[in-house]
């Protein structure tokens, strides 16, 4: 599927994944992606997201905001595979008991989690991606198809991340967009391109 993206749709995945390193996330989510659309040169597609009140800032902050909440991103978690009540006994093993209670535990578990994981050489790699990202980008095929299009382009990622829902539709919801009519604006931009 990756030989039928654009350098445009590439370059989003590349960005998703810096962005995730940058977080300090384990993982490359449909917010990740989302921020990837959101920081790309792409004047058209930036320019439609920006008129509805999709900026980089915006997202990076929700994404930032939903993190220092805490584990609630339960999908995205075991997508990867992981069980949390395992991680809560390592982490209160390595940190102690108690670890991740009090007002605070999710801010530090996720301060030391990130320490952890940068300091371990494991962010540089590349970050497998959650399942929900992973429908996203078939289902940016898919849209692609739909519109006559041979190429898959940073258009279509967006429209895919749209379809799927999850993490980037619940940002985009809490910034107060329409994921239908970014759709519709999205579809329009493409019909007048070709």
């Amino acid at each position: 599927m990756f030989e039928r993206f654009t350098s445009s749709a590439r370059e989003v995945v590349v960005r998703a994944q810096s962005e995730a390193r940058e977080l300090g996330h384990g993982w490359l989510g449909t917010e990740h992606l989302l921020l990837g659309v959101v920081g790309g040169p792409d004047s058209r597609l930036a320019g439609v997201l920006l008129e509805l009140g999709v900026s980089h800032d915006g997202v990076r902050r929700e994404v930032a905001r939903r993190n220092a909440e805490g584990l609630d991103d339960h999908s995205a978690l075991r997508g990867l595979g992981i069980d949390l009540d395992d991680v809560r006994r390592r982490v209160e093993d390595q940190f102690g008991p108690g670890a991740l209670s009090g007002d605070d535990s999710a801010r530090t578990f996720h301060s030391r989690w990130r320490r952890v994981w940068r300091r371990s050489g494991a962010g540089a790699g590349h970050i497998p991606f959650s399942g929900n990202a992973k429908k996203a980008l078939e289902l940016s095929l898919r849209e692609a198809v739909a519109l006559h299009s041979q190429d898959i382009g940073a258009e279509h990622v967006l429209l895919g991340i749209l379809r799927a829902g999850g993490t980037a539709t619940d940002i985009l919801h809490r910034l107060e967009v329409s994921t239908a009519v970014v759709r519709h604006r999205v579809q329009d931009l493409l019909r007048n391109a070709a």
